[in-house]
């Protein structure tokens, strides 16, 4: 079966782009001895996480613990989760996975890591712990090297915890120097950092200039998406995943509508350009609006302009959302279907 042979709205993967940006990056790391542990919430395939591994990633990271379930039922032992984790059910979970894989977890608080101690002491267990920084973003983590280097000394005060490093997203160019000061602190402690995990996509060709970094979490590598291409960090050419959707109408002759809205392509703006999402066939055609099931496409810039009953192809902004909305996507190669992939850990926010 070819791809034009699909109902649309459809998603594709372009399986030889998809190998060649597992292999890209896994030979990136390796080169400047960086750990390769890429995120699966990009794509929430266990084959595209099994690929990774094979390439030569020594683990994954999962950002939810339904995220993590799905993996290690798919065989995969060596997992991080650089998230908070609250609560009797969630700790209880994280247990059951400490059985059946190796977990690493983070902690930005006192509290997190006293549920970690407790659940862990009653599991019978040592769980690994980082702690994470903020060096910017302004979302989780601690503010400064002293309480990094507390929170620390917290975690390995607990028998039934180990300090196991440092981890922050995105990295930048404070990022470096805040490993360093930390490091100091827990020298004079006499803890030793292990780790240091960074993450990202968009500066992942940076990763080997952030001094301490030990390994890197990037997700939305793998496939691609237009705010990558606008961030620099990959061509148009080098994505592999893309919608293919139909022009079911031409109510005046500046504007088509798709048969992929918001419930689709999702509604996350581009970085640094206008719609949502990028149609490679029309390069001047703007994909100005969406509702649930419809793509408002100004195309009077175009020439030619798609006609109502053609396909064409969208890039999406941000393809880790447009995953989680999908039931599966299909691998081919040049146009010949050659897989069809569940999308297993889907909807897993929890």
């Amino acid at each position: 079966m070819q791809i034009q042979d699909l109902e649309t709205p459809v998603a594709v993967v372009d399986l030889d782009r998809l190998q060649a940006n597992i292999r890209r990056l896994q030979t990136y790391l390796d080169l400047h001895g960086l750990a390769n542990r890429p995120h699966i919430k990009t794509h929430k395939i266990p084959e595209i996480a099994h690929m990774q591994l094979e390439a030569g990633a020594t683990g994954i990271t999962c950002q939810k613990l339904g995220e993590a379930e799905i993996m290690v039922a798919a065989g995969i032992r060596e997992i991080f989760l650089p998230y908070n984790l609250l609560g009797p059910a969630k700790l209880e979970r994280l247990m059951h996975l400490t059985r059946r894989a190796r977990i690493r977890v983070t902690a930005d608080a006192e509290t997190v890591v006293q549920g970690y101690a407790e659940a862990a002491r009653a599991e019978g267990t040592v769980l690994p712990v980082l702690v994470e920084f903020d060096t910017g973003t302004g979302r989780c983590g601690v503010q400064s090297p002293q309480e990094a280097a507390d929170l620390a000394q917290t975690i390995a005060g607990h028998r039934s915890l180990h300090f196991a490093g440092l981890m922050t997203y995105p990295f930048n160019d404070q990022t470096g120097e805040f490993v360093a000061a930390t490091r100091r602190l827990l020298e004079a402690q006499g803890l030793p950092l292990e780790t240091v995990s960074i993450g990202g996509t968009p500066a992942m060709w940076q990763a080997h200039t952030v001094s301490g970094a030990t390994e890197h979490r990037a997700g939305t590598y793998v496939y691609g998406d237009r705010n990558t291409v606008l961030a620099g960090a990959m061509t148009l050419e080098a994505c592999a995943f893309h919608i293919r959707t139909t022009v079911v109408s031409r109510p005046t002759p500046e504007r088509a509508i798709l048969d992929a809205g918001s419930k689709v392509l999702s509604s996350d703006p581009a970085r640094g350009g206008s719609g949502y999402g990028q149609l490679l066939e029309y390069p001047d055609a703007v994909l100005y609006n969406l509702s649930e099931e419809h793509g408002w496409v100004d195309v009077s810039r175009c020439d030619p302009r798609p006609q109502i009953g053609e396909v064409v192809t969208v890039l999406p902004n941000h393809v880790c959302v447009v995953t989680n909305l999908l039931n599966q996507v299909v691998g081919h190669r040049r146009g010949e279907v050659e897989v069809v992939w569940p999308v297993l850990a889907r909807g897993m926010v929890q």
